[in-house]
């Protein structure tokens, strides 16, 4: 077996496993569990707290093969297809960065227009949604107001202040907050303690 890199390994598959960002997590859980799911959704806060995990966690949830639920199997095709980026059918997970052109914001936009393959929905993951260029964002702002039924949007950003107000405006958001030190000196002695690490308090104080 190929070797996996600890933050490969550790990140987070289920809300259960997330550190530090309690109240999204209860939200999205409610509205998964009452079917008031809104179709675009705005994650929000400093890098490296979870927005991207967030969003594929949610996106499992969305299209799991046994139903919606804040709680997806992890199994099914769909779970393990979202969960190995690029694989699935229906969710589509684009960097922002590198696909901030009109074009590329008019070719996902007409993928998310057709009916899902074989999901229950079809879903648009844009990492770094702020990088977009102006022209991009006004051809998005069309489908975020009139969207499919069948299309959920998931943006996440560690830029607020770039996204267009009319853009932030359709979307639900959610503000990631940063996490204590406290709170990573316990996921960093959790981790040690399972991958067999023998580590000092006083290193896990500082690395933390």
């Amino acid at each position: 077996m190929s070797y996996l890199v600890l933050a490969r390994k550790w990140r987070p598959k289920r809300f259960s496993e997330l550190v530090g960002q309690e109240h999204v997590v209860k939200a999205l859980s409610n509205a998964l569990e009452t079917g008031r799911v809104h179709h675009a959704f705005l994650f929000t806060g400093t890098r490296g707290v979870g927005k991207t995990t967030i969003a594929r966690i949610f996106a499992k949830s969305l299209n799991c093969e046994r139903g919606t639920s804040a709680d997806p199997c992890g199994e099914c095709a769909s779970c393990r297809e979202i969960l190995a980026r690029g694989d699935s059918l229906d969710v589509h997970e684009i960097d922002g960065a590198s696909n901030r052109k009109i074009e590329n914001a008019r070719e996902l936009i007409e993928t998310i227009r057709y009916a899902p393959q074989r999901d229950r929905f079809r879903i648009a993951i844009i990492d770094e949604v702020h990088m977009l260029t102006t022209e991009a964002f006004n051809a998005l702002l069309k489908t975020l107001e009139e969207p499919p039924p069948h299309a959920r949007f998931l943006l996440a950003s560690t830029e607020l202040h770039r996204i267009p107000a009319t853009i932030v405006s359709r979307c639900q958001r959610f503000h990631f907050r940063a996490l204590s030190a406290a709170e990573i000196a316990d996921q960093l002695e959790r981790v040690s303690a399972a991958e067999e690490i023998r580590i000092e308090s006083g290193a896990v104080r500082l690395l933390a």
